[in-house]
């Protein structure tokens, strides 16, 4: 059972060694991600120059769980935009918060425009910085 949803601005704070790397780091062991969210990761690094093997030589090792961005997530992220459409909340964010509503969860991420909306979207948040 996961006890934190990992959003890929969290991870990349860890990854960066970023300011609440400190706290992504203690919830790895226990924690899941959309796979939406990991291709946000993976795509940040690679516009950043890394290559392929250099992405998967970091990312692969972490015990983070992979959730598939089922149909159930979608219809749920999905049902968010209407909540969310003002703060400017991404398709990824609102994954992220979906799979933490899903699993009861709360969801770590470094975007502070995400507290105005966890409630409305059944999540908690816990800011990393």
């Amino acid at each position: 059972m996961s006890l934190a949803v990992i959003d890929a601005s969290a991870l990349l704070a860890l990854l960066l060694a970023e300011p609440g790397h400190e706290r992504v780091r203690a919830a790895l062991g226990e924690s899941a991600m959309t796979t939406v969210n990991l291709g946000e990761v993976v795509g940040h690094l690679a516009r950043n120059g890394a290559a392929e093997a250099e992405i998967r030589e970091v990312l692969d090792p972490l015990p983070i769980e992979r959730v598939p961005f089922d149909e159930g997530l979608a219809y749920a992220a999905g049902l968010l935009l209407p909540l969310s459409r003002e703060a400017g909340v991404s398709l990824g964010d609102r994954a992220c918060l979906a799979l933490a509503h899903r699993l009861g969860a709360p969801a770590l991420t470094a975007d502070r425009v995400w507290a105005g909306i966890a409630k409305a979207a059944g999540a908690a948040i816990v800011l990393v910085r």
